[in-house]
């Protein structure tokens, strides 16, 4: 048993017994690592569900290209061009149909609670699939009456009681500026950052719930293609043939012209990369001071080794492999709590929020990195210190 304990104490790493010799010293770093890991996954996590939720309008659109006004920003907040441009990008070859899209915000009261809310409403003539969402087409002969809309079931809030009503075929009714309005249908699609839910009306009832908006100042221009045509080619000549009171872009252009505003014009975004940048660094501190205490405190032992023959780059391999160590021990706790976070969060918010094995391998490439840089900082004590002073 002494022989087999020897042998295993010649292969275990030096890194690690000299972690493992301060217990308190080491659950400190791991909890250490653990919170900043944890702070990232939060913030990625809700970055994520940023871009996913405020896209996913934009994912669904039934269009091969999208006209929009100038003024656009996201989807909360399109601005309108005249229906005009509709029938002259249908003299381009290739435009085979296009039809009017309607968007804005409202508040509404919640069925069950009577509280106010933002919702967003889209609309279109019922008569056409705007959306590529099953459930939505299956139902537009319902909002084909005035006052009638859909409700996304996955909005944000309690609507417990209205859903149910709905499921049982008995209309639920609430008030919208005023009017009241009856939920005839349900889908899902899910709430967003801007909006706690989204309302599919017709666009007769859109103008009713707007009636300072002019019918033909439209929001979106859904165009359709004819088979063969291909979509870059056509946008380039819907560009160079319409006026510049609007913009033209492939469906994948739209969606990545959305996802831009929240990345990079929108604070929420920046907010959310900040505070990643931020548990990165403190991080970083957390792990120097672990490896700089472990350092000075084993100081005459390394210079012991210097004595000996021992090279610089021995030593920096012993500190480096203590923080590779540290990465990897600290991120399992830092990757198993967020799972549960995630849970609580997303039905706290209604947020698309879950774990991604791209997140998880961004966080521990990140950790590795984190802890390897504090290593770095840690050896330069090290490196400068000479076996004659410490004796």
């Amino acid at each position: 048993m002494k022989r087999w304990m020897q042998q295993f104490q010649r292969r275990t790493p030096l890194g690690w017994l000299q972690l493992s010799r301060e217990r308190s010293r080491l659950l400190v770093a791991l909890a250490g690592i653990a919170f900043a890991d944890v702070l990232m996954f939060m913030q990625l996590g809700f970055q994520s569900a940023l871009y996913d939720s405020n896209t996913k309008l934009s994912r669904v659109l039934n269009a091969d290209l999208v006209l929009v006004s100038p003024q656009a920003r996201n989807t909360q907040a399109l601005g309108t061009f005249s229906r005009r441009r509709l029938y002259q990008a249908q003299d381009v070859p290739g435009v085979e149909a296009a039809e009017a899209f309607y968007s804005n915000t409202i508040s509404w009261k919640n069925p069950d609670t009577r509280k106010e809310s933002t919702v967003q409403v889209v609309a279109f003539e019922p008569e056409q699939a705007a959306l590529n969402l099953p459930e939505v087409n299956q139902q537009l002969d319902k909002i084909k009456l005035p006052d009638q809309v859909l409700f996304d079931r996955t909005s944000r809030g309690d609507y417990t009681q209205a859903i149910a009503q709905v499921e049982q075929n008995k209309p639920a009714t609430t008030e919208v500026e005023r009017r009241t309005v009856r939920i005839s249908g349900l889908f899902s699609l899910g709430a967003s950052f801007g909006a706690d839910g989204i309302l599919v009306a017709s666009d007769q009832t859109f103008l009713r719930f707007f009636p300072r908006q002019d019918a033909a100042s439209i929001s979106l221009g859904l165009l359709k293609l004819e088979p063969g045509y291909d979509a870059k080619q056509v946008a380039t000549t819907l560009k160079s043939y319409l006026p510049n009171d609007v913009r033209v872009f492939t469906h994948e252009e739209y969606i990545e012209f959305e996802e831009s505003y929240w990345k990079t014009e929108s604070p929420i975004g920046f907010i959310f990369g900040l505070g990643t940048s931020m548990a990165f660094v403190v991080g970083i501190v957390i792990v120097y001071q672990v490896l700089s205490t472990d350092v000075n405190s084993h100081l005459k032992e390394y210079a012991t080794f210097k004595a000996m023959g021992y090279r610089n780059q021995y030593l920096l391999a012993v500190i480096f492999e203590e923080a590779i160590i540290l990465a990897l021990l600290g991120f399992i706790p830092g990757f198993v709590l967020p799972l549960g976070l995630y849970q609580l969060a997303a039905g706290a918010t209604a947020l698309p929020i879950a774990m991604t094995s791209s997140r998880a391998a961004l966080v521990l490439m990140l950790t590795i990195i984190m802890c390897t840089f504090s290593g770095a900082i840690a050896t330069r004590k090290l490196q400068s210190a000479d076996p004659a002073d410490m004796f």
